[in-house]
């Protein structure tokens, strides 16, 4: 199994490569292919033909949230006439999603809906819980908040039929892949708190998480909760952290100083494989 970052924050030694504030992530398992999160925009598949990875077959194409930072690059790919028929997202992907300052609204939606999905020939699927995408390959949703210091930023709010409400971000999911270490865990954004969805994991599919790679939002912690953090993915089986996007400088520092696991930033063009 061949995990390749297509798009993140960060350069990597490939600067042939376009790095922007996103997430993008080509998972390639025996002869299924995943593309789990979109960036922003093109610069996504410009990446992924100058590294020579073809992005038109696609099993599925999982949407981790509906942040335009890793969903509005979908619009992109199916315009191009790419990405495959299959799209899995999490409930209520399609609410408006916005950042509020105390007087402005900042549209962070992902910039397509339901009609768009129709008039491009995309299936649409929903996990709101655990759903089976292959034998081994899940995704799994609806997230349990057992941290109180796992907090989603006031700032993040949605639109619904009653009006703004505070974004809870119960449209998050994440893709596990089992291996013979243990299951390999993909993460968008993490909004719901990185231990909340690891332990969800870790429980429905009773199985050691190994690994997790994506971002962490980690960004606003301090090196206490970083601390704790990685020690109670550790006691979940974790040997393996890659992180991406969001997890934060010095939440990164902090993870890389820790020897009792092994840890990188996953830039664009970055890949890692693992034994199935």
């Amino acid at each position: 199994m061949k995990i390749t970052t297509l798009m993140d924050n960060l350069p990597s030694e490939n600067k042939a490569l376009v790095n922007e504030h996103g997430l993008s992530v080509l998972i390639e398992r025996g002869s299924k292919r995943f593309l789990f999160d979109c960036g922003q925009g093109a610069h996504t598949w410009a990446n992924a033909r100058r590294l020579g990875l073809n992005v038109k077959r696609i099993d599925a194409v999982i949407l981790s949230h509906s942040h335009y930072d890793h969903a509005a690059g979908f619009r992109d790919l199916i315009e191009s006439g790419e990405g495959g028929s299959m799209l899995w997202t999490g409930p209520r992907f399609f609410e408006p999603k916005y950042a509020f300052d105390g007087l402005k609204y900042t549209d962070l939606s992902c910039g397509f809906d339901e009609d768009f999905l129709m008039l491009g020939g995309v299936s649409h699927c929903e996990c709101s819980d655990v759903a089976e995408l292959d034998a081994g390959v899940w995704l799994v949703g609806n997230f349990p908040r057992r941290h109180s210091f796992e907090t989603i930023p006031e700032r993040f709010v949605r639109r619904t039929e009653k009006g703004m409400v505070r974004d809870d971000f119960g449209d998050e999911i994440c893709l596990a892949l089992d291996t013979k270490d243990g299951l390999v865990v993909q993460v968008g954004c993490s909004h719901p708190g990185i231990l909340n969805m690891i332990e969800t994991v870790h429980e429905r599919l009773n199985r050691p998480v190994y690994a997790v790679f994506g971002g962490t939002h980690l960004v606003e912690a301090d090196e206490a909760r970083v601390r704790e953090t990685v020690a109670s993915l550790r006691s979940m089986g974790l040997k393996i952290l890659g992180l991406s996007h969001c997890s934060g400088e010095k939440a990164e520092s902090c993870i890389h100083s820790d020897e009792s696991v092994r840890s990188c930033h996953m830039a664009v063009g970055d890949s890692i494989w693992f034994n199935e």
